[in-house]
């Protein structure tokens, strides 16, 4: 049965729409009292609607299937992990060293809670879909179709590279030098652990390592100076 070899990616597609609807229409519904939030529209929805037709397309393109996390023990729960311990790492570079005082308003990288966890965990999707899942998925399906898997190892490293650099290339950080090169280092760092994860364990994995991430660094962050500083 089609539907039962494939119920795994229906309830992920389906919780992953679910997600980007809710953000859009909670969002709209808080900014009469907070004109100030980020908002998502249904542009971003269909934006992500790529999303759902590469999740049946992972192990065609010799990639780990959605259930495949589910096989292996420890798969997202590691790449969280990791992801949080990259949100630490920021949280004690920016927040404590680089910017001790309280803040007197809310800054552009935080979002009231808990408006904040849709927001950020949709963020991650699309972030995770346009970096990682539509480079990876689309070049490994045309090798697997046009070279029959010959050149997937060659295709693999110069993946892992490219992806592990774009995006600390296109939000390269300013100011003092260490912390140029500190965010940088752990940019990049982040992103090919996520690619491991994403070879490893599947494209659950790579989300998890941004969802830890964004845990720490947007939404408990965004919790402290809401309740504490302001």
């Amino acid at each position: 049965m089609v539907y039962k070899k494939y119920l795994n990616e229906i309830v992920v597609g389906g919780i992953f729409l679910s997600l980007i609807i809710t953000t859009i229409i909670y969002g709209n519904a808080l900014v009469i009292s907070n004109p100030s939030i980020r908002l998502w529209n249904w542009n971003n929805l269909m934006l992500i609607l790529p999303l759902i037709p590469l999740l049946f397309l992972q192990e065609k393109a010799s990639l780990p299937s959605i259930n495949t996390i589910n096989k292996k023990k420890n798969g997202w729960m590691s790449a969280l992990g990791v992801g949080m311990i990259f949100g630490v790492l920021d949280l004690v570079v920016v927040k404590i060293i680089m910017h001790p005082e309280p803040y007197t308003q809310m800054p552009p990288f935080l979002q009231p809670f808990p408006y904040s966890i849709f927001l950020y965990s949709s963020g991650a999707l699309d972030v995770e879909l346009y970096y990682r899942m539509i480079p990876i998925t689309i070049l490994l399906l045309i090798n697997q179709f046009y070279f029959k898997g010959k050149y997937r190892n060659g295709l693999i490293v110069a993946l892992a590279i490219i992806t592990s650099l774009i995006e600390p290339i296109q939000q390269f950080p300013s100011g003092a030098l260490w912390f140029v090169i500190y965010a940088t280092i752990s940019g990049i760092a982040m992103n090919a652990w996520q690619f491991k994860s994403y070879i490893q364990y599947g494209f659950i994995a790579s989300l998890a390592v941004r969802l830890g991430h964004y845990l720490v660094w947007h939404i408990l962050l965004g919790v402290f100076v809401e309740l504490v500083e302001l």
